[in-house]
């Protein structure tokens, strides 16, 4: 990935470490063993685990300080560079674009003036005109699409998952994937090895047997691993993309797993719903190259084959007017999304909603919401009341206080489980994709989102977000106050073990 020349120094001076207080052998098998009781059954062993060595990690883990990027002004000097399908567009034409944009503006907010210029200057990532993008709410409406996508591929197929899972969806994928490459479409997968730990091998051999490449990234044994460490098995990757032909692009919060099959039946009279919420986007247009992108340093990075350029990035013309903004993030270089999102909120003039699966940012991010708050911006919080990751919801819980006294409106889901990560800010800069808002995705994961520009798609988001409202309680502190005892405890255990979240 490149970087803007100009914060390649800083990004190495932002980073900080609080882990002399610990052996970096032991975060490391206690982080990758948090992790491991997402994954796996044996979460009893998990917890123990955690509660016992909690008190001795707080602080540990590495997030940066971005109070010193963002206050840099040069970095909000950068000029926006816009793409399109016949290359870059001129600095005139990309100011046209955000003066259009700026128009519908009821009132004037500072994401199209200097937060899109530092996220041009910390990504190096273009804004690219010309794109189709697709608002996919739950499995019901993505898998769907995501199979009439595979079954459309005329060439190649890119599949990068963290859970890639044997049952009815993954099996059903498989086939899909496997039918394409019996045609003579070129398929190539990549599985994270801890998020699929326990999908048999016989499931990819089948992919394999039937011509279809196949790499898991960073495997857990040394033997088969080609950058084994300690340090590397927490590691992640995290990200969820299906790339078609090079033209169409998915990214969001949904794998390739059982949870989600009963939100493929129908959701009539689900109250609360009883399936997994989540959210992806499908992409059609120039911007699924940087999707493809993405892909293909994965791809290399474990050692997969050459893709041929010609094939995987070929020139795509228009699809729609929609503005894209791909942003990965790395932990072995820099948390991209994170800082990003920081920036997004401190740029705030009119609201900032936000839905996040596993809530336990650093002080930054609750500071950075909480003085939106406090000068009058519309700051919401759709979190999870129930989750497949022990501590998570007494972790964001044990911040409520604090956000609540800001001012921050915080709502908890009220159905089986929230896993969508999304954001809307000031009705014009949108964010789907793969990160949360926790330690594992801000310093160990390795992650993807979309970021669009407009309110057509932002008026999408906006509604997605009051119509998930309604399927949740809001919180009051006056009520929050008079919580139990245990509630209490829980919260601070959670709070200590925070960085292994």
């Amino acid at each position: 990935m490149m970087f803007s020349p100009a914060i390649v120094e800083m990004r190495m001076a932002c980073f900080g470490t609080s882990m002399d207080s610990l052996p970096g052998f032991l975060l490391t098998a206690s982080s990758l063993f948090a992790r491991l009781a997402r994954t796996t059954k044996r979460r009893a062993a998990a917890i123990l685990l955690l509660g016992l060595i909690g008190s001795l990690v707080a602080g540990c883990g590495t997030i940066p300080d971005t109070s010193q990027l963002i206050r840099m002004d040069v970095l909000q000097l950068e000029h926006p560079r816009f793409v399109g399908p016949h290359g870059s567009l001129t600095h005139e034409q990309g100011q046209r674009i955000i003066t259009r944009i700026q128009r519908n503006q009821e009132t004037p907010t500072d994401i199209l003036e200097r937060h899109i210029s530092f996220e041009q200057a910390i990504s190096n990532v273009p804004l690219t005109v010309g794109n189709r993008v697709t608002l996919l709410k739950n499995a019901a409406a993505t898998y769907p699409a995501m199979l009439a996508a595979i079954h459309s591929a005329r060439d190649n197929i890119n599949l990068e998952m963290y859970i890639l899972s044997d049952g009815q969806i993954g099996q059903m994928m498989a086939n899909a994937l496997i039918e394409r490459a019996h045609h003579g479409v070129r398929v190539n997968v990549i599985y994270d090895s801890l998020g699929s730990l326990q999908t048999p091998g016989s499931f990819f051999d089948n992919l394999r047997s039937n011509g279809i490449a196949v790499v898991a990234f960073n495997p857990l044994s040394p033997f088969r691993a080609r950058h084994w460490s300690l340090t590397q098995l927490t590691r992640r990757d995290h990200r969820k993309l299906l790339i078609i032909d090079g033209r169409v692009a998915f990214t969001g919060g949904i794998n390739i797993s059982e949870v989600y099959a009963s939100g493929l039946r129908s959701e009539a009279g689900n109250t609360p719903p009883s399936y997994w919420r989540d959210t992806d986007v499908e992409v059609q247009g120039p911007a699924a190259a940087e999707f493809q992108k993405i892909f293909a340093s994965d791809w290399y990075r474990e050692g997969g084959l050459p893709l041929d350029k010609h094939r995987y990035f070929p020139r795509v013309p228009a699809q729609g007017k929609q503005i894209v903004r791909v942003i990965a993030s790395d932990p072995e270089q820099f948390p991209l999304i994170y800082v990003d999102m920081i920036s997004a909120v401190v740029n705030s003039e009119t609201n900032v909603y936000i839905t996040d699966a596993y809530f336990a940012p650093d002080r930054q991010m609750r500071h950075a919401l909480a003085q939106a708050a406090r000068r009058g911006v519309d700051v919401r919080l759709l979190l999870p009341s129930q989750s497949d990751e022990p501590f998570i919801v007494s972790a964001q819980r044990s911040h409520y206080r604090g956000l609540l006294k800001a001012g921050v409106k915080v709502y908890e889901w009220s159905g089986k489980m929230l896993h969508a990560k999304t954001a809307t800010i000031d009705g014009v800069w949108s964010t789907v994709g793969t990160s949360n808002l926790d330690w594992w995705s801000i310093a160990r994961d390795r992650e993807v989102n979309a970021v669009v520009l407009g309110h057509e798609f932002g008026d999408q988001m906006n509604l997605m977000f009051k119509n998930d409202l309604e399927d949740s309680q809001p919180i009051d502190l006056a009520q929050w106050k008079h919580r139990s005892l245990l509630e209490r405890l829980k919260e601070r255990l959670a709070e200590l073990i925070q960085p292994l979240l």
